[in-house]
């Protein structure tokens, strides 16, 4: 039976399987997935080639769950389901639930015992997916073998079937189909009438166009069978290409794909076929960027992404989780004091600019906070250095980005590390401590020095000037460490 033929045959015969059935729209996309996960043959060339016992016997599995395009996974988990107690224990002598199904299909014998086959692609155990059974008739009597998950090794070794307890596996909700002996025999004769006619399958072969359609959208934007691609979200005012493009950078292929309303602008690379790590891959996005914000004279902003895909996939608009409340009270007035009011300034530009990615800013804004405190520069790596012994100190034991700036710093006190290394390097492009803003590697250096500046930032505005941090009050309750009393 023809592909084709088997959806119309299915569709007439399931219409009384629910209040409402699958429509011939919900069957098409059922074994379009099933298509997808190469349960049946694939392309265009294939759709006047008889299905074989297995793909008929794939289609009916593709049926056990309730939503079309889940039909490939449900088959895939419900054809290797092996039988309580073994094969010798099993219906048919089947080694498996897909096995029991085709020897139904083929042996009339089988057939005229089945009185039902039943399956579920449900939760049957932890992370564990799918049920089914076969009742038919053997000496006489009704007898229902059941088929669980390859995991469960202890229902399947010989002799499980004597004390086994359906109870135990099944779940407590679930949606099963359940197909009879007059269903099997109605499709086996519908299969040898389609086998002896010569006509051709129903239909005009649109069903392949779609599939057609994204293999040669792969094939334009470079995809091959070992792609695992990068993908990140870019917000940006650069001229942009209006569809999804591949476009040469140097010696490197990146994928550009445009906003939309529910995503916003992307580049995707794949590192296999470019040859790249992710943090090089990084780099290499972070050049191009740069390239295209000069040209345009517009910013460029990395927002994250993620990489390991087998095709590029469209990065969705940032929706950032916020807190509200029920009743929101707030009392506070303007600072009096001019330093205090630019401390809080320049912090919540530090918080911007991380929020951004602009990493070398919000190092050098949480830097200016301390800066304001003092003239002298041993005098703000002085502080620094006793500021970070308390905030080591009240670090998490794994905290991950504490630990990463004591490895950076190295052999270098973390007060002369910020100063030289961060200070310096981002503020005055210094030829002792270089810093490159599109390397990804000091990306990740200074996106930790951030950290720690932010927590150093925050802690001298409490001490210095002992500003409250509670919605409805000027005055600090207290101040958990003092300030050396030099004001400036």
């Amino acid at each position: 039976m023809f592909a084709k033929n088997l959806e119309h045959f299915l569709v007439n015969h399931f219409k009384g399987s629910d209040v409402a059935s699958d429509d011939l729209a919900d069957v098409a996309q059922r074994f379009e997935s099933l298509r997808g996960h190469r349960q049946l043959p694939q392309g265009r060339e294939n759709r006047s080639r008889h299905l074989s016992v297995a793909g008929v016997a794939a289609s009916l599995l593709g049926f056990a769950t309730s939503r079309p395009n889940w039909a490939g996974h449900a088959a895939t988990i419900l054809k290797d389901l092996r039988p309580v107690g073994g094969t010798v224990a099993s219906c048919w002598g089947a080694a498996n639930f897909v096995a029991a199904i085709e020897t139904v299909l083929t042996d009339a014998d089988a057939r005229a015992t089945l009185s039902r086959i039943s399956m579920s692609s449900a939760e049957s155990g932890t992370n564990v997916y799918g049920i089914a059974s076969v009742t038919y008739r053997h000496d006489g009597a009704l007898r229902t073998v059941w088929f669980v998950s390859q995991f469960a090794v202890s229902l399947t070794t010989p002799g499980a079937e004597l004390t086994f307890d359906p109870g135990t596996v099944e779940p407590e909700v679930a949606r099963n189909l359940s197909l009879n002996g007059r269903f099997f025999e109605r499709l086996v004769r519908a299969i040898a009438l389609s086998l002896m006619s010569s006509a051709e399958p129903e239909g005009d072969g649109s069903e392949y166009d779609a599939v057609e359609a994204e293999q040669a959208r792969r094939a334009a934007i470079g995809v091959t069978g070992s792609s695992r691609f990068l993908n990140v979200g870019i917000d940006t005012q650069v001229t942009w290409p209006k569809s999804e493009l591949l476009v040469k950078f140097d010696k490197y292929h990146l994928v550009l794909m445009p906003k939309t309303k529910e995503h916003t602008q992307s580049v995707h690379i794949d590192l296999v076929g470019n040859q790249l790590t992710r943090r090089a891959a990084n780099t290499v996005i972070n050049r191009f960027l740069s390239t295209l914000a000069w040209c345009d004279d517009q910013f460029a902003i990395v927002e994250g992404g993620w990489a390991g895909n087998p095709i590029p996939v469209p990065v969705r608009k940032r929706d950032l989780a916020f807190a509200t409340v029920h009743t929101w009270i707030f009392s506070r007035t303007i600072l009096g004091e001019d330093k205090a009011r630019r401390a809080l300034a320049l912090y919540r530009e530090g918080l911007n600019a991380e929020a951004a990615s602009l990493t070398s800013y919000a190092v050098l804004s949480f830097f200016k906070v301390i800066e304001l405190g003092y003239r002298e520069s041993e005098r703000v790596k002085k502080w620094i250095g006793r500021g970070f012994q308390s905030i080591a100190q009240e670090a998490h034991a794994d905290d991950v980005r504490m630990s990463a700036f004591l490895e950076d710093c190295r052999a270098a006190s973390p007060e002369d590390y910020i100063w030289e290394a961060c200070r310096l390097a981002v503020a005055h492009a210094s030829l002792k401590s270089p810093s490159d803003a599109d390397d990804a590697a000091e990306i990740r250096r200074l996106s930790v020095a951030s950290y720690v500046l932010r927590l150093l930032a925050r802690r001298f505005i409490r001490e210095r000037y002992k500003i409250s941090e509670s919605p409805v009050s000027d005055v600090a309750e207290m101040s958990d460490t003092s300030s050396d009393g030099n004001r400036h």
